[in-house]
């Protein structure tokens, strides 16, 4: 067997290794899928991946969700929520990192510091001085909360981050930006925001992600049913009933999976050449 032979072999083992891993990765959204067409007998006495019918009756009536509230307004909510909050933590981020990689000021390595120290505490220690804190500014009940903590560059992970990132990119860039009379603003949108675009993809989606699978903060700061988002709707349908139809709660998990999925086939690009690239290449 000729060398060119083995390499075609060792190629299509490892691809049929990568598909099985793929299909055991994503049974569990396969078998929400189906399960969308059981009935509760069938997913508690079965464990046949297949149903025995196909009908959309659980999208139907799993839509008209509770108290009057169709999903339509619950995914509003989400997005009303997770897009500026998204927006707001690349963009401060960004401002905040750009500070701490290009700048000498004094007390830098400690501020940096601190905010490298707050990685390290959980979010239930936080949680009530930030209520407390937002209860003096009049802004729960409301999406208000996320968009300060996005505003104010409160999650240091992603400012970590791009910070990383950008302290891979030349300083000649910055230099010669100046010579040619750009100012530290300027330097920061036309030289080195394009260069930035993996980091920030990658930060916006994880931003997204946390954001919109977030039901511990969003159940702190939200008490009407008509702001909730998708993640509190689908705990909500469980306690609406005193017995849960299943199969309408895994058809709107279904619809509520969709849009992460989506934007991350979309992403996957941006979101891998940020976390794997540490600077310029070659």
């Amino acid at each position: 067997m000729d060398k060119k032979t083995k390499k075609k072999i060792r190629s299509i083992v490892s691809y049929l290794v990568l598909v099985v891993i793929g299909i055991i990765m994503i049974y569990p959204l396969i078998w929400m899928f189906f399960a969308s067409f059981k009935t509760n007998e069938e997913i508690y006495g079965s464990i046949a991946l297949l149903p025995s019918s196909y009908s959309f009756e659980a999208f139907r009536n799993g839509w008209n969700a509770i108290g009057g509230n169709t999903y339509a307004v619950f995914f509003k909510n989400s997005f009303l929520l997770v897009i500026p909050t998204t927006i707001l933590t690349v963009v401060s981020s960004t401002l905040v990192a750009y500070g701490f990689a290009r700048f000498n000021f004094r007390g830098k390595k400690l501020a940096f510091s601190l905010l490298l120290s707050t990685l390290m505490l959980p979010n239930a220690i936080l949680i009530i001085p930030r209520y407390s804190i937002f209860r003096s500014l009049n802004v729960l009940d409301g999406y208000g909360p996320f968009y300060l903590m996005a505003a104010f560059a409160c999650y240091p992970f992603f400012t970590y981050m791009l910070v990383q990132f950008m302290r891979g990119l030349p300083r000649e860039l910055d230099e010669s930006a100046y010579i040619d009379g750009c100012g530290t603003f300027r330097t920061l949108i036309q030289i080195l925001l394009p260069l930035l675009k993996p980091a920030m993809f990658s930060a916006g989606l994880f931003q997204f992600l946390w954001t919109y699978n977030d039901y511990f903060n969003s159940l702190i700061y939200i008490n009407t049913v008509k702001k909730f988002t998708v993640s509190l709707a689908l705990r909500l349908s469980l306690d609406s009933e005193t017995i849960v139809v299943w199969k309408n709660v895994m058809a709107m998990s279904c619809l509520a999976v969709l849009p992460v999925v989506v934007l991350f086939f979309f992403c996957q690009k941006y979101f891998v050449e940020g976390i794997a690239t540490s600077g310029l290449k070659g």
